[in-house]
């Protein structure tokens, strides 16, 4: 279930752009439009493409809304105490309205004002411009008027939502969240938290590298849900906070695992579920291969520590606050299955992988013809192969 404050946190922000004239629209599942080649929705931004590339949106030129996520850029990272596999973006539009410094001003406002966040503990980063795009001088001179401390850099503050398509100079929000007065810099202390990204999507890239500028130029701004909850609630890390309190109260009980392995199984098995529940079913290509890989890591590290453990232990609750939270219908029982059926085809294809690598054939270091003839004839990828040996 969605608590008290995520409550307060998605009705403060949606209120605030609302006063300024933005519209609420409803956030779409992590299944992008039809004809798009990316997998998996990205970032609130992402069904509002055509709109940013300058269709007309039915709603007007002032957006507002939350949109569920999924990166699979970020998997390596999951584990430590800000990224997740599944998040929650807040985000606001500006549909070739107003511009950067604008968008800014707001933010600096809503954080400080609207959540309470101390001035003194933020910093924000600027493009400081490259051989094909100059320093993002408005961003650069709102910041220095509004008094915030600024770090410049090149790639972090660039922000593309893939190789092609629109971009645009970013201006990032960080928040302190280490004891004491801050220190350092975002790019030099990990202790400031990337909390609000402003993007100003004034370009689009093609195949070449090369730039062309839009004819309406953009805002796009995404603000972490679970990060919020984390700065306000004090927490040392999204998991601690009381949209993961049933997971943090239960998974301990079943398993016995370090405080990394904890959360990855966290973070994926409430992926798994939030991914099955808009409509994905395990496969080998695609959609259901990035659910496959999330189920089976889960399964890898819970059986180093003990091969009885099994998906089937999770409690119901888990289910409900899962698909709840993420206001999806597909039935507890038939999310269960899935991710039940998925163990078994895992344990039945180790077993089977046991079996055939015992053969004196693979009793060697293995060349890529070996991983080649194991995939292709036998369905073992390398990783799991690896994983065997």
């Amino acid at each position: 279930m969605t608590t008290t404050l995520q409550k307060t946190i998605t009705r403060t922000f949606i209120d605030f752009f609302q006063d300024h004239g933005h519209i609420p629209t409803t956030g779409s599942t992590l299944i992008p439009r039809l004809g798009d080649p990316v997998l998996f929705t990205t970032s609130g931004m992402h069904p509002l493409t055509p709109y940013l590339e300058g269709e007309p949106h039915p709603m007007g030129r002032r957006l507002v809304g939350i949109q569920r996520c999924l990166r699979t850029t970020d998997l390596d990272e999951v584990g430590d105490p800000t990224h997740l596999t599944v998040f929650e973006m807040l985000g606001s539009w500006s549909l070739g309205d107003y511009g950067s410094s604008q968008t800014l001003r707001w933010g600096y406002e809503l954080l400080t004002e609207g959540f309470g966040i101390d001035p003194s503990r933020l910093y924000v980063t600027v493009f400081s411009g490259d051989t094909q795009v100059p320093l993002d001088q408005e961003s650069l001179r709102t910041w220095q008027e509004l008094g915030l401390p600024i770090e410049l850099t090149t790639d972090d503050n660039w922000w593309s939502n893939g190789p092609t398509g629109p971009c645009g100079p970013d201006s990032e929000m960080f928040v302190w969240t280490g004891d004491g007065d801050p220190t350092g810099t975002p790019t030099t202390d990990d202790r400031w938290v990337e909390i609000w990204n402003h993007v100003m999507m004034r370009y689009r890239r093609y195949d070449d590298g090369s730039l062309e500028t839009l004819q309406q130029q953009n805002v796009d701004t995404g603000l972490g849900l679970e990060r919020l909850t984390m700065l306000l609630e004090g927490k040392g890390s999204v998991y601690e906070t009381s949209l993961f309190e049933p997971w943090m109260r239960e998974i301990p009980k079943l398993w016995s695992l370090e405080t990394h392995e904890q959360r990855i199984v966290i973070d994926h098995l409430r992926s798994s579920i939030v991914i099955v529940g808009d409509g994905v079913h395990p496969s080998n290509t695609g959609r259901g291969y990035v659910l496959r890989r999330l189920i089976r890591r889960v399964l890898t590290l819970l059986w180093q520590g003990d091969d009885s453990s099994s998906l089937s232990d999770l409690p119901i609750e888990l289910f409900e606050h899962t698909l709840n939270h993420f206001h999806q219908g597909e039935t507890v029982t038939l999310v269960r299955r899935i991710l039940i059926d998925e163990e078994i085809r895992f344990s039945n294809l180790l077993d089977r992988g046991r079996k055939i690598l015992s053969h004196e054939r693979f009793h060697k270091s293995l060349d890529e013809s070996d991983y080649e003839y194991l995939h292709e004839t036998h369905g073992l990828p390398r990783e799991l192969v690896d994983m065997l040996r």
